[in-house]
């Protein structure tokens, strides 16, 4: 199975250094950058900071980690998505979830009170029609005919999620999965349960589309970030989700191999430049790729 790493780089995302940060990562030879939706941030818009940086690049895959489907019509997000995939093939990552991390952007996202779920996953199966050529749907809650997008390879769409109903909507609908803030051991019960969700709904996906997002926090964990994880994560050690050196890094990306994960987006927080971590993160990691 193919182990790969990639960049994400969270509120590390500002315009006036991410041209930089783009060359870096291709020239470094680094397999992908992912972007958070951040929207109440200075951060890059996921989509836009996509066409930027494929419009850039020749070998560099971009991704979303993760970008939020509900909310949006799932026809538009088809057209976007393959738009990129028909000027940039195979290097194009849609991840989504279901909700912004952030409870203050969540009204930016509307759905019908209590549905969001359903919305989800009916999103999904348009997203997956329209990108496979079908032109017209409906649905409970869409219903749309004479849809045409540009032709391009199929789309892997991966999806975010820890909970049981994540897990169940993966193994029915995604092609993969990118989880975060999880331990190893937990993460292996994730991919299995996704596993059983796709096999009872008839579908299987493939054993190196399970990964997850990393934090490496050489400085300390920041206060904000710790009390996020706290509330997310209550009773569980921090060290055993946020690596606080580069060996520790290593050692829980061991136990995510163990676990069957072969995914790895890996971000930083602290004092660090960016470009310095971008130069040891080559170091380090690009030696653990196959």
């Amino acid at each position: 199975m193919k182990v790969r790493f990639g960049v994400g780089l969270g509120s590390n995302n500002g315009p006036g250094e991410f041209a930089d940060v783009v060359d870096r990562l291709e020239a470094a030879g680094i397999d992908s950058l992912w972007l958070s939706e951040l929207v109440y941030s200075e951060s890059v818009d996921p989509v836009v900071g996509m066409s930027y940086a494929l419009s850039r690049t020749t070998r560099l895959k971009v991704g979303t980690s993760v970008a939020i489907l509900p909310g949006r019509h799932p026809v538009l997000v088809a057209k976007q998505l393959a738009s990129l995939a028909a000027l940039a093939p195979k290097r194009v990552l849609p991840v989504f979830g279901l909700q912004p991390a952030q409870p203050t952007e969540r009204d930016l996202f509307p759905v019908p009170e209590g549905q969001r779920g359903k919305v989800f996953d009916e999103s999904l199966r348009v997203l997956r029609e329209v990108l496979e050529g079908g032109e017209a749907f409906s649905g409970e809650f869409f219903t749309v005919e004479g849809v045409r997008v540009p032709p391009a390879r199929r789309l892997d769409i991966w999806l975010g999620g820890a909970a049981p109903a994540a897990f169940r909507r993966i193994g029915r609908f995604a092609d993969g999965w990118l989880g975060s803030f999880l331990t190893p051991g937990e993460a292996k019960q994730g991919r299995e349960a996704i596993e059983a969700a796709a096999a009872e709904a008839g579908r299987e996906i493939e054993a190196d589309h399970f990964g997850t997002s990393l934090v490496l926090a050489e400085g300390g964990i920041p206060d904000a970030l710790a009390s996020a994880i706290g509330r997310r994560r209550p009773g569980v050690d921090l060290g055993d989700l946020i690596a606080g050196s580069w060996p520790q890094l290593h050692r829980l990306i061991d136990g995510y191999l163990e676990a069957g994960l072969t995914k790895f987006v890996v971000g930083s927080v602290g004092p660090q430049p960016i470009d310095e971590f971008i130069d040891r993160f080559a170091t380090e990691l690009l030696p653990r790729q196959n």
